[in-house]
């Protein structure tokens, strides 16, 4: 059985472009997400180096039968990317609601505890494990409008800090790749509520932003050096984007 590698939020954007990429690179790929029918297209487009599993990382029950099914497949499991996340509003802090901070919480920096803590044992079982978590600029800097969206990532970056100190001589690497401004499917629609003009005006005029496929080559170069190579933290940002609140637009 070749070694597995477990991608969650991989019915799309980042997570489907990863899912694709480490199937490429020999893993077998176990695709989790919510949307069965979104996976199960994935699965057939990947071919047999994917298995689909449906799962809610905001559930503790949905985690645990994730975890099952992976052990179910029976080989090494050597790779978890944690990339289920997302953000809800562009609210201000007066006014932002309780129920889109503690969702945010909930998936960014909870899910990613659940499906840490389920095959942590695993990865340290394997002999060369690796966590890769897909945080965000917002994980270091705040900006108006943010603040349950960069207060998640800050504690989701907390989460992976203390585990990479925790984990000091075992054989689990552990990395976080934050992005700056991707232009995916779904990130700023769904942030939006489904206003299209809203999540549009986010990259107008802004030449090249990165797309799911950038993220994807440097999870799999991060995933792929040598095990005793470790990526700490790396910081992707578009060119036209020198720091969140710098963003270069063509007129």
């Amino acid at each position: 059985m070749q070694n597995i590698a477990v991608v969650t939020g991989a019915s799309s954007g980042i997570g489907a472009a990863t899912a694709r990429r480490l199937a490429s690179e020999g893993f077998h790929v176990v695709a989790a997400a919510r949307r069965a029918d979104r996976l199960a297209a994935l699965v057939k487009e990947i071919g047999s180096a994917a298995t689909a599993v449906e799962c809610d990382v905001t559930s503790d029950e949905s985690v645990a039968a994730l975890t099952s099914a992976v052990a179910d497949l029976g080989g090494p499991v050597t790779l978890l990317v944690n990339n289920a996340g997302g953000a809800q509003g562009l609210d201000p802090v007066e006014s932002g609601a309780v129920a889109d901070w503690q969702w945010m919480y909930d998936v960014n920096v909870l899910g990613s505890l659940r499906v840490t803590q389920a095959l942590l044992p695993a990865l340290v079982a394997s002999g060369a494990g690796t966590i890769v978590t897909v945080g965000s600029t917002a994980a270091f800097t705040v900006y108006e409008g943010g603040g349950g969206y960069t207060a998640a990532k800050h504690a989701q970056t907390a989460l992976v800090g203390t585990l990479r100190l925790e984990l000091a001589g075992k054989p689990v690497r552990v990395i976080e790749v934050d992005p700056g401004m991707v232009r995916t499917d779904e990130f700023s629609l769904k942030r939006f509520g489904g206003d299209q003009a809203r999540a549009d005006a986010i990259y107008e005029g802004v030449r090249e932003p990165l797309v799911a496929d950038d993220i994807a080559d440097i999870i799999a170069y991060a995933a792929t050096r040598p095990q005793h190579v470790n990526l700490d933290r790396i910081v992707v940002r578009p060119i036209a984007q020198a720091a969140q609140h710098k963003v270069h637009r063509e007129k």
